[in-house]
């Protein structure tokens, strides 16, 4: 029985873990939930679920919280410190990171601390710290175990090939629902329309990374530091149908995928589950529904953010910091009608050229930053 913590229980990553330990009780118990405000959902999670510690983030929340589990035997806590102290409790096996953004930095790297192993769904804390927190796993003896659907795809070429070198990895990525569009066509791109992924059901700030394809940007550099890559072993393929999540080419010329239907729950459950392959349900893949299977370059002119995201990993030291930080700035800017979709790539470069680097950057540095990242953007943003 492996006892989880999930942070992040109320979003799109933490909800369907949720459904995976609900149809996998004797494999799992649940310990810890943390949501940021979704207090409604998190009281109804409690409910089901029955966690040892609940956490709203929100402490202007906790009253709501407390007062709805009252009667019940769970700890309630709130704020960033008891998000950080729960992924420390003795009771914890594996903490699910499903928080979206550089929140979920710190409590990752205190689980990594307590030696606890990582479920890891929150791509930012490799693309910000990669060094830090490879290095801090290694001397926990912790293990990183890959949530995204393209890394968990590498991962799972991977096994039984671990002694054999990679000569590159393939990350596939859907395009987008602007796939083929011009940059003028960008131009008019509504919140709406890109909030509409062809393949995929996330979060909003996860979807606008998609259409951008800043997401497959930060997946670049999570793999770098996930599977111990030079930055000219990664390459990205358009792969409209999003069946092929990822691919593996040895040294041999050799090349594995992972193949399936768009579904977030298959690379998590294989993450809890590790290394068992969990008997599911989920629906299976049929070749005769899928007779064709396509591949393309992403178009880097148009889609800058994708080339930013590889100049930042180039760069290295607090470049990809930067990146992420006015990234999460300009999106939440395009999400409020602030900006417009081309503009939030014109933040980005500008904080990349403007905010100081750094080329061995320690964790103040990387909290520094990310402060200084975050008042350029807005700065930028406010003009």
């Amino acid at each position: 029985m492996k006892r989880i913590a999930i942070l992040g229980s109320t979003g799109s990553i933490g909800t369907q873990a949720l459904e995976v330990i609900r149809a996998n009780p004797e494999q799992f118990t649940l310990e810890v939930i943390t949501a940021h405000s979704n207090a409604d959902l998190l009281v109804q999670q409690a409910l089901e679920f029955r966690p040892n510690t609940v956490v709203i983030a929100r402490e202007d929340l906790y009253e709501q919280v407390q007062q709805a589990l009252q009667h019940e035997n769970i700890k309630v806590y709130a704020g960033a410190n008891a998000l950080c102290a729960v992924v420390e409790m003795g009771t914890v096996d594996m903490v699910l990171t499903a928080m979206v953004g550089y929140a979920g930095l710190q409590p990752t790297i205190r689980a990594i601390r307590a030696g606890k192993q990582i479920a890891l769904a929150n791509k930012e804390t490799l693309v910000v710290a990669g060094q830090l927190i490879t290095e801090l796993a290694r001397a926990h003896g912790v293990n990183i175990y890959p949530v995204d659907s393209e890394h968990s795809a590498i991962f799972q070429c991977l096994a039984g090939e671990f002694h054999n070198p990679i000569e590159k990895i393939i990350l596939t990525a859907s395009g987008g629902p602007f796939r083929g569009h011009t940059a003028r066509e960008l131009a008019l791109v509504t919140k709406t329309q890109a909030l509409k992924h062809p393949n995929w059901d996330m979060g909003a700030k996860i979807t606008i990374d998609s259409a951008s394809l800043m997401n497959k940007g930060l997946e670049v550099i999570e793999a770098k530091w996930l599977f111990g890559l030079r930055n000219d072993q990664i390459e990205v393929v358009v792969h409209p149908q999003s069946i092929i999540h990822s691919l593996v080419q040895f040294e041999d010329g050799s090349i594995k995928a992972q193949l399936g239907l768009p579904d977030m729950k298959l690379p998590i459950q294989y993450a809890l589950g590790y290394p068992q392959r969990l008997k599911s349900d989920f629906p299976r893949f049929s070749f005769l529904d899928y007779p064709q299977l396509t591949f393309e370059q992403p178009d880097l002119d148009t889609f800058g953010n994708l080339q930013l995201a590889f100049r930042a990993m180039e760069q290295g030291g607090n470049m990809p910091c930067i990146l992420n930080a006015a990234n999460e700035v300009a999106v939440a800017a395009f999400l409020r009608d602030e900006v417009g979709f081309l503009q939030m790539s014109e933040v980005i470069e500008s904080c990349m050229t403007k905010v100081t680097y750094i080329a061995n950057p320690s964790f103040e540095d990387y909290v520094d930053t990310d402060r200084e990242a975050r008042t350029r953007a807005a700065e930028l943003i406010s003009k």
